[in-house]
């Protein structure tokens, strides 16, 4: 075995992370496809490797029987005898068949179905690495797009965004640094494949967790996320701290970290509100930024029936009708939204014992604008 080749197998453990085993098995393997194919033999062998000296062997691995029927698989007792009086019938006997110029046609033939080995262990190592990143956010540099995806450079791989993993209002150019979500990770014959996403509400709980110390260390939680990607989202969060305030603390000073996130999402708006066990409560926060008269709730059903007063009827419902959706969404309530008047008509508001709903209502979005639409 050439020096060159041994200094490749130090490189290869030390740069690509590929241990030792792994290569050595590969050029046996190799070694042992070119001597059968070379020197026309079809015998059982294999390959003896001194990475200490850089020799190697052919052993010819050959079956002690009373009676050859084959002689490149058998070997008769009587010759076994002559080997190693030891040997009896069932053992194996391996005998050294290297050929003389084997190391040349070797070292050509092994080349391609080392370099072969080599790319599958990266694709494993590849692989290994990202499966544990699945359902993680990660930045991407943009390389290029054709009519079907985006394709995002991660370093050692290149991701595929697909157009309904876009977000609508955004354009991507090459060589953009994006935040993206990483939805799945396959195993191909070319290799690992990785999806990402940038409409996944995953994207937006991760976002949070990096913005929010609270929310990393544990201390306030994301019970629920609800997205229209680039347009509305809402988002749910929990402490059991009294003395911490779960929304606040998403907020930030001066909204400085809801408002980073809204930068990364290109000024997608972001409702966030405190869940409540109490679906009375929860459904009337997740209406932010609308305010609230009284909920019905129906456990039987998991329906409500939302009373807001008239002037606040179209900023309950959002425009197309997106507020009420995204509340549905993140409680996982029905949810009817009624005006004071008709609830009044209806015989269903005010309840004699009906309770009086004390919240603050904190929302990145203008309100102004939403209850204009």
């Amino acid at each position: 075995m050439s020096t060159e080749l041994l200094d490749a197998l130090h490189v290869l453990e030390h740069d690509k992370g590929i241990s030792r085993d792994v290569i050595i098995e590969a050029i046996e393997a190799a070694l042992v496809s070119a001597y059968k194919r070379n020197f026309n033999q079809a015998q059982n062998v294999r390959v003896d490797l001194n990475l200490d000296n850089g020799s190697m062997h052919v052993l010819a691995r050959k079956d002690v029987v009373d009676q050859v029927f084959d002689s490149r698989l058998e070997i008769s007792v009587e010759e076994a005898h002559k080997i190693n009086p030891a040997f009896k019938v069932g053992d194996v006997v391996e005998l050294e068949v290297t050929p003389k110029d084997f190391g040349r046609i070797a070292a050509q033939t092994a080349k391609q179905v080392v370099t072969q080995r080599v790319r599958e262990a990266e694709r494993g190592i590849i692989y290994d690495e990202f499966i544990d990143r699945e359902d993680d956010i990660m930045t991407g540099i943009v390389e290029r797009q054709d009519s079907r995806f985006i394709y995002v450079n991660l370093g050692k791989i290149e991701a595929i965004l697909s157009q309904n993993e876009q977000m609508p209002n955004e354009t991507y150019r090459a060589h953009d640094r994006i935040k993206v979500y990483l939805t799945k990770v396959e195993k191909t014959t070319k290799g690992p494949q990785i999806y990402v996403s940038r409409t996944h509400p995953g994207l937006l709980k991760r976002l949070f967790e990096m913005e929010v110390p609270e929310i990393y260390e544990g201390l306030v939680e994301i019970k629920s996320v609800a997205r229209e990607a680039g347009d509305r989202s809402k988002i749910s969060v929990y402490t059991e701290n009294p003395e911490i305030d779960p929304v606040g603390s998403c907020v930030g000073p001066k909204g400085a970290r809801v408002q980073a996130i809204v930068n990364e999402l290109k000024g997608e708006k972001i409702d966030i509100v405190e869940w409540s066990a109490d679906p009375f409560t929860f459904v009337a926060n997740a209406l932010s930024p609308s305010k609230v008269l009284d909920v019905i709730v129906n456990e039987e059903e998991q329906a409500t029936t939302v009373i807001v007063p008239d002037y606040q009827l179209s900023l309950a419902i959002g425009k197309r009708g997106q507020n009420a959706r995204l509340a549905a969404k993140l409680t996982g309530w029905k949810i009817d939204i009624k005006s004071e008047t008709v609830a009044t008509e209806a015989g269903i508001y005010p309840r004699p014992d009906g309770p009086v709903i004390e919240r603050v209502d904190i929302d990145t979005a203008d309100e102004a604008e939403q209850d204009e639409e």
